[in-house]
């Protein structure tokens, strides 16, 4: 890898590196080689990571876990969720969320506790556990997916043409690469990015919160931007901590809204300086604008036109549209 990167990923191990050669491989956005496990594209340290969770991961009936593809507004339904089931616990000026980045508070499962680091010890952390991933449904730990399990899964999802200006920016600043447009959009409708195909993936999810509402949410960006404090209360519905009478009357949805806010997250000291604790990725880079139809100004009409084509033709028939 480059040593212009500004963090270091962990080095594999020759066991798994000899998988790797094994299995379908091809160029993706960051430049770095993608591999086919279980019908989703993965970077070869998440695939361990996602592996290692497969094999080791015990999950318990009050885990709740944030699940979407890269890019998606991840960073901000981390903070919601973890102000919601905090709430009655961490109030300001000592708020956990003033003084910590969201992905430090909330884990990823293949990246931070089975990744080849291994720097946080999943047996320390209290109940309810609050983790987070990017894996798709179908490669979940079978745990996770059990009938048997109570567990509960927030997945958010977004316009995908958003979701490629977000990921180009982001990969363009964290691996400090020069990303072509026209490179990028090629790479996305032919379902070459991080854990895509990202049709397939928003469609894992999609079905399972039809067949199992009660374990799996299914959440939109663009209605969490355009109805916020709705979005929020059905959150907190269906994580078990719906909001009283009394505080709602108090303004306790909005005063939630306002410290998970991107201008309140971003403008934070600890959001702007200093790298995550386990993959030393640059804090900052997880807040850029946060908008909805951002993908204006940098799509071609012609771009955006394939792209829904796209879309919509991979979830015909499913109920869903993005």
């Amino acid at each position: 890898m480059s040593s212009s990167n500004s963090f270091q990923w962990p080095q594999l191990s020759q066991d798994f590196k000899e998988f790797l050669s094994t299995l379908p491989r091809e160029k993706g956005f960051a430049k770095e080689p993608l591999y086919l496990y279980q019908g989703f594209w993965y970077e070869d340290v998440f695939l361990e990571g996602a592996i290692s969770s497969q094999e080791h991961f015990q999950a318990e009936d009050s885990d709740v876990f944030v699940a979407s593809t890269p890019k998606c507004g991840t960073t901000w339904l981390k903070a919601i969720a973890f102000a919601l089931l905090n709430r009655r616990r961490n109030q300001a000026p000592d708020h956990p969320l003033l003084s910590n980045n969201p992905h430090d508070l909330v884990p990823y499962l293949e990246m931070d506790l089975y990744g080849e680091n291994k720097a946080l010890d999943i047996a320390l952390f209290p109940s309810p556990r609050l983790l987070a991933t990017h894996m798709p449904y179908s490669s979940l730990p079978k745990l996770i997916r059990s009938s048997g399990t109570k567990c509960k899964i927030l997945y958010v999802a977004r316009n995908p043409k958003d979701t490629l200006v977000s990921m180009r920016h982001f990969y363009t600043r964290v691996r400090m690469l020069d990303l072509m447009w026209a490179e990028s959009f090629k790479l996305l409708c032919e379902g070459l990015s991080g854990y895509g195909p990202f049709w397939d993936h928003i469609l894992g999810y999609w079905k399972q919160s039809l067949e199992n509402p009660d374990r799996v949410l299914f959440l939109k960006y663009e209605d969490m931007k355009a109805r916020p404090a709705a979005e929020v209360r059905r959150v907190a519905e269906f994580l078990g901590c719906p909001f009283s009478a009394e505080e709602v009357e108090a303004g306790e949805v909005d005063r939630i809204l306002e410290l998970c806010s991107f201008e309140v997250l971003s403008g934070l000291e600890v959001n702007k300086k200093g790298k995550l604790m386990v993959t030393g990725v640059d804090k900052s880079a997880f807040f850029r604008r946060g908008e909805v139809g951002d993908w204006k100004n940098h799509l071609s009409p012609e771009m955006a036109e394939r792209i829904d084509r796209i879309v919509a033709e991979k979830l015909s028939g499913s109920g869903l549209f993005l």
